[in-house]
C-alpha cells in the first residue's frame, strides 16, 4: 500500500488505519522521508509534481497493490479571473496531474501484482464553487470516473473519497465542523474493502451529492 502525503493530516490517517488493520508493508509517499514519525510506516521520498521521483517510487515500491492518492495543496486562489495564475497552475499540477502522473506509474505495478484499488481523496467541492482547489477537486471526480471504466478490465477498482472540511492543518483556519481524519480514513477504508465507487465521509457531501441526482454506493 502507498499513501501519497503520509506523513500528516489525512495521509498520515490512512497510514495507521492500513497499519491497524494488519498491513505488512505501509509506503507514505512525501516529499521528505524524514517527516514520517511513524516508525512502522515505511517512507520514500516521492513528489507528485516530479516524473523522476514517481519513477523512483514505483519502482522502489513494487509490491504496492493499493494506491491513496491524498497529497493535495490548497493556495487559496478564490479568483479563477484575478488569482495568480502560478498559484492556479501549481494546484492543477498537484492536485489533478499529480494524481494522473502517480496513477500511470501505478497502473502497471499492480497489475502485475494481479490487480488491487486506487482511492482518489477529492473534495465536497468538487461540486461547489470553490476557486482552483475546487475546480482541481471538480477535475478529480471527473477524472476518477473515467479511470474507474478504464481500469476495471485490468482488475484495479476505482474509488473516489469525498469529505468536507478534515481537523487537519490545511484547514486550521476553518471555524466550521470539521471531521476527524481518522474517521474518515476509516470510512474509506471500508469503501475500499466493499467495492464502492464513492464514499461520501460527512453529512455536508452527502447532501450535495444527492442534490446532484445519481446518488453513490456508500
Amino acid at each position: 500500500m502507498l499513501v501519497t502525503g503520509g506523513n500528516r493530516g489525512l495521509g498520515k490517517a490512512f497510514v495507521e488505519e492500513f497499519l491497524e488493520r494488519g498491513a505488512k508493508t505501509v509506503y507514505a509517499g512525501v516529499r521528505d522521508p524524514s517527516t514520517v514519525t511513524n516508525p512502522r510506516a515505511t517512507a520514500i521520498a516521492l513528489d507528485v509534481t516530479d516524473q523522476a521521483s514517481i519513477a523512483r517510487a514505483a519502482a522502489a515500491a513494487g509490491g504496492v497493490t493499493l494506491l491513496v492518492n491524498n497529497a493535495a495543496i490548497d493556495t487559496y486562489s478564490r479568483s479563477l479571473v484575478d488569482g495568480d495564475p502560478a498559484d492556479i497552475r501549481r494546484q492543477f499540477d498537484t492536485n489533478l496531474f499529480g494524481v494522473l502522473d502517480v496513477t500511470r506509474a501505478f497502473v502497471p505495478v499492480i497489475a502485475n501484482n494481479g490487480g488491487g484499488h486506487v482511492l482518489n481523496v477529492a473534495s465536497v467541492l468538487s461540486w461547489l464553487p470553490s476557486g482552483a482547489y475546487g475546480a482541481t477537486k471538480a477535475a478529480l471526480w471527473s477524472a476518477t470516473n473515467h479511470l474507474r471504466a478504464e481500469l476495471r478490465d485490468r482488475g484495479i477498482g476505482v474509488t473516489g473519497l469525498y469529505v468536507g472540511y478534515l481537523d487537519t492543518d490545511m484547514a486550521a483556519h476553518v471555524t466550521q465542523p470539521k471531521s476527524d481524519p481518522r474517521v474518515v480514513a476509516r470510512a474509506a477504508v471500508d469503501g475500499i474493502e466493499a467495492g464502492v465507487d464513492e464514499v461520501l465521509a460527512d453529512e455536508i457531501t452527502r447532501t450535495v451529492r444527492a442534490g446532484l441526482g445519481g446518488g453513490a454506493t456508500l
